[in-house]
């Protein structure tokens, strides 16, 4: 709105809605065409509050339009103080309504018209509702009835009334008769402080959350799984209290030491900080929870400090905290929920700038199965208690007990940055192309005098694709005094390189950030200050302005919607292996690909994570699927066997994991020179044998080969055989098979060479 207001005062917020409900075809005067015609009391307000009739209407009409804007529901909503906000929604107990922002009762009073309707002509009780929830992604309303909301700890949802107030549509769903309906959490979100049983809502939230039993909220949004929850842990709620029974243990006493595994490498999270560069001068290095403390002698190792605390095996070492904290499968083997959530918040608390947090993710159902149930876990044979994740679940797990955004690096693997600027620099370069410096192509006696300062210029340019601001460079002060800015020294630099590698490099950096800008939209996006100096200094020069970035980022994400618009960019990839209905590209070929196809991955690897041994991205084009599959042998194997695959569907964020190791007709790669782009170590060799074996004709029925079986039926009737890349004649077989198949291979090559020239 134009004017700031203040809505402090509940007669001033209820005038404005007063006179916002009169109007009418969106005239400014309201309904109620005279001032006269008001009631003395609305009179005496106007004159108090807008001095004049006119003034008053003005300010009403602007809160009407206002509804009709894109995206201000939903700009209220989350400004809201009352009221429990989800991601996609606001849900407020009907007696806290009139505490809401003016312009979000009127968008309520809008709907509600539509709703008294519905109940009239449905002969139903208007007064039956409890909470109403407003939709932030639709224009829908929904009135929701607990009729047992005062009375029951976790009510469960009776009926449910949709409106949608563009279409005017009304929808209405009926639990009664439900056997599992949803149950409410968290009642005292819903309410006011002056509600009358506020406090006894509140305490009786703090005590499940100390106990750690609204962590999951995929499990207990409903009667039936929340009950199971409860009886899993010995826990019953009986008028607002929490009474913890004593369990009988299944076994005599779950060993968690056993745990430990005695490893003679780094453990794979450790190995992936490393990896990562989160290890620099001086870092320390802190392990909660370590086991034999291999992880602490390999850091000792690299030159930094390390320590390690371990309840069983060094439970004297002193909890100290440490620029890099590793909570290394840990918490899947604690059985107590609340020492589970306690072992997370204390290595949070020792963490001074990233904490490694792992546990066990099920990728097979067959690892729980015939397993003695215990908690939301089982007990293995050796007596211990194991708990195995979902990727996603484990991730809300982190978010929710810690309050914040952690970042999937692997399956089981997240890292959390105390540092917000360090999390978008880390998010960042994940997202960078790897790009070369372009190369010295013609002499000049002025560049060869000056290179050992213009190279560290040419590196800088080549990884931000701009020119540095002044204190960027640490080698600026000769390259300053020689030549007064680093404008003119690049003039010198492009003399002897490619200007359109330069411009081909700025337009690739621009690609990074918008398809990183563009993802942080999945979880939240960073105010421009949050940014490390850096990068700032990167959207500046690349963009003008974060708006301008921002808005461009948008637009790409928006085309994510357009299923057609996907699929001409798969079928155009200059890069990848394209089917009717897919294509495939190499992990390493990724961020070479359109910015739209790389945001589609993106949304896989942000939510869930990239599978950190996926050797080859499949995009789905028909659907919203990504895939990542593995191919341990994909460099030294000519058709490599496929050992495991990875399918988030990017609709409701579903993981399918499928393992091929025990099967005995698994599918195998072909033509992987088309995979990769034409600089990658193999690529030759990998074209070569593409070439090799279309000659032959056994790449012409790709549906008979792509499983192993197939394939070798293919190679047996060809009488041809692989070692590695290089494709043979076999021996002891018919010789005139033989010679037929001969000719037919040199009639292939006459005509490839043909077509070639």
């Amino acid at each position: 709105m134009k004017n700031e207001l203040n809505f402090q005062k509940k007669s001033y917020s209820e005038l404005l809605l007063y006179l916002a409900l009169n109007i009418e075809d969106f005239q400014i005067l309201p309904k109620i065409k005279l001032e006269t015609d008001l009631p003395q009391k609305v009179r005496d307000n106007i004159q108090t509050y807008f001095f004049t009739y006119k003034s008053a209407c003005e300010f009403a009409n602007q809160i009407f339009l206002e509804i009709y804007q894109p995206g201000a529901i939903k700009k209220y909503c989350q400004q809201s103080k009352i009221g429990k906000k989800l991601p996609t929604a606001l849900y407020i107990h009907i007696s806290a309504l009139e505490q809401l922002h003016p312009l979000l009762q009127l968008y309520e009073n809008l709907a509600h018209r539509l709703y008294l309707k519905a109940v009239s002509r449905q002969k139903a009780d208007a007064k039956t509702t409890t909470l109403i929830k407003f939709n932030f992604d639709k224009p829908t309303i929904s009135y929701l009835h607990y009729p047992d909301f005062d009375i029951d700890p976790h009510p469960a949802l009776k009926t449910s009334i949709s409106i949608n107030l563009n279409e005017g549509k009304v929808e209405q769903r009926n639990y009664t008769n439900s056997k599992n309906p949803p149950v409410l959490h968290r009642k005292e979100t819903f309410v006011t402080s002056e509600y009358p049983h506020y406090q006894k809502f509140a305490q009786l939230t703090s005590a499940e959350v100390k106990l750690g039993l609204l962590d999951n909220t995929r499990l207990i949004g409903t009667r039936k799984g929340w009950l199971t929850h409860l009886k899993n842990h010995g826990i019953e709620i009986q008028d607002h209290h929490v009474i913890q029974h004593t369990i009988e243990m299944p076994i005599s006493q779950i060993q968690r030491h056993k745990a430990a595994i005695v490893r003679k490498k780094i453990s794979k999270p450790v190995r992936l900080a490393v990896e990562a560069n989160l290890f620099t001068e001086g870092t320390t290095f802190f392990d909660y929870g370590c086991g034999y403390g291999e992880d602490i002698k390999y850091i000792a190792k690299k030159g930094y400090l390390s320590a390690g605390w371990d309840p069983y095996y060094l439970p004297e070492t002193p909890c100290i905290a440490a620029d890099i904290v590793n909570l290394g499968y840990v918490i899947n083997v604690i059985e107590s929920l609340a020492e589970r959530r306690e072992a997370l918040i204390k290595s949070w608390q020792l963490t001074k700038k990233v904490l490694i947090v792992s546990a066990l993710v099920l990728i097979d159902d067959s690892k729980t199965e015939g397993k003695l149930a215990y908690g939301d876990g089982i007990i293995t044979a050796r007596k211990t208690f194991q708990k195995y994740y979902e990727q996603q679940e484990l991730k809300s797990y982190i978010d929710q007990v810690l309050n914040v955004d952690s970042i999937p690096i692997d399956l089981g693997i997240f890292f959390v940055f105390r540092d917000e600027a360090e999390a978008q620099n880390f998010q960042a370069s994940r997202l960078k192309t790897s790009l070369y410096t372009p190369r010295i192509s013609c002499k000049n006696k002025r560049f060869e005098d000056y290179e050992e300062q213009l190279i560290p210029l040419m590196n800088f340019m080549s990884d931000r694709g701009r020119l540095p601001v002044r204190g960027e460079l640490d080698e600026e002060t000769d390259l300053i005094e020689e030549f007064g800015n680093f404008r003119r020294a690049f003039q010198l630099i492009i003399q002897v390189t490619n200007y359109q590698e330069w411009d081909k490099i700025t337009d690739k950096r621009r690609q990074d950030l918008l398809v990183y800008l563009a993802l942080t939209k999945f979880s939240h996006r960073p105010k421009f200050s949050q940014f490390s100096e850096i990068v700032r200094n990167d959207i500046r020069a690349l963009f003008g302005s974060y708006t301008k970035a921002c808005t461009l980022a948008d637009l790409i994400l928006f085309s994510l919607g357009d299923s057609v618009l996907i699929s001409k960019c798969c079928q155009n990839s200059s890069i990848g292996y394209k089917s009717d209905y897919s294509l495939l590209v190499h992990v390493s070929a990724v961020a070479k690909l359109d910015p739209l196809l790389r945001l589609y991955e993106g949304c896989a690897n942000r939510t869930i994570g990239r599978l950190n041994e996926a050797t080859i991205v499949k995009f789905h084009h028909k659907l919203p699927i990504i895939s990542y599959l593995f191919y341990p042998d994909f460099d030294t194997e000519g058709h490599p066997v496929l050992h495991t695959t990875m399918n988030i569907d990017l609709r409701d964020l579903s993981v399918v994991y499928e393992d091929y190791t025990s099967e005995y007709n698994p599918p195998i790669l072909h033509r992987k020179d088309a995979l990769v782009t034409s600089d990658y170590p193999h690529y030759e060799k990998f074209a070569k044998l593409t070439v090799q074996e279309e000659d032959r004709g056994l790449l012409n029925d790709l549906e008979q080969i792509e499983n192993r079986l197939g394939w070798l039926k293919c190679l047996e009737k060809n009488c041809t055989e692989i070692k590695g890349h290089r494709v043979y004649w076999r021996t002891n077989v018919d010789p005139y098979q033989l010679k037929i198949l001969k000719s037919a291979d040199a009639a292939r090559k006459r005509k490839r060479k043909k077509q070639n020239n």
